[in-house]
């Protein structure tokens, strides 16, 4: 069942399962990030780290869209020191996400830009919107950008492709942004909430041990030569066969059944 509030929260967590939701909530403002958001995430994801039976988690915002990036009122008075005490907060929950075992999911409508693109970049899989719109927008207020995104960028797309989005600020459509590989689905709003409930079931009913070293791995692998590549995919092998679901796929398919995995 959902965790409910009161009084609005400018993140909410719900939790069905294993399943965990985590949902921007400044729709007036289309979810910009202030401090006592990223301040919520931060603590929120933190929790998440905590907790072994969590198996999968989403990440969308309410309203009218994703994220439309920082919140331009914390920088306006003091650039320098609203950055900082912003991205202290963000970095912590990014760095945090990228080490769970449970997989990521954005579901992401609206607008994407600016520090919610660079959330958003950092999920494993990214369900949007037909009409969504992606722009990074920080070249547009004279800054570079931040929350990972010149890390993420250039491996999804490739460095001339992440140079033209980061340094011309222009705007993508989902079919942009699916033709580039920064999502994976461009889907009907009415089909969203379905195609994203449906992966995140599927990914929850994973060994997610597994899908826990699988994302680490991929994401690692472009930051080692071959032998040091080699060495970090046995340390993981190794891991799983000490874990309760890599029998139960062995028996599953020596017996063609469906695996029944436990997430342990």
């Amino acid at each position: 069942m959902p965790m409910t509030n009161d009084h609005p929260t400018p993140l909410q967590l719900e939790r069905e399962g294993a399943i965990a939701t985590l949902i921007f909530n400044r729709p007036a403002a289309l979810n910009a990030i202030d401090v006592p958001m990223a301040l919520a995430l931060r603590d929120a994801v933190r929790g998440l780290a905590l907790d072994r039976t969590l198996r999968c988690v989403v990440m969308k915002g309410a309203g009218r869209a994703f994220m439309a990036g920082g919140d331009l009122d914390t920088l306006a008075a003091d650039p320098a020191r609203g950055a900082a005490e912003l991205l202290e907060l963000l970095n912590e929950a990014v760095a945090l996400l990228a080490q769970l075992d449970a997989p990521v999911i954005a579901q992401v409508h609206g607008a994407a830009a600016g520090a919610g693109l660079s959330l958003m970049l950092q999920a494993d899989f990214v369900h949007a919107a037909e009409d969504t719109r992606f722009n990074l927008a920080y070249i547009k207020l004279g800054a570079s950008c931040d929350v990972g995104a010149s890390w993420a960028l250039p491996r999804m797309v490739g460095l001339r492709n992440a140079l033209e989005i980061a340094m011309l600020g222009e705007t993508l459509t989902s079919a942009d942004a699916q033709r580039l590989g920064l999502i994976n689905r461009a889907l009907p709003a009415a089909e969203l909430d379905d195609s994203v409930a449906q992966l995140a079931r599927r990914l929850a009913a994973g060994p997610t041990v597994a899908l826990g070293h699988m994302r680490r791995l991929m994401r690692s692998g472009l930051e080692r030569n071959l032998r040091e590549q080699l060495a970090a995919e046995a340390c993981a092998f190794d891991a799983c066969a000490h874990t309760a679901d890599l029998p139960r796929g062995i028996a599953a398919f020596h017996a063609k059944q469906i695996p029944h995995f436990e997430g342990r």
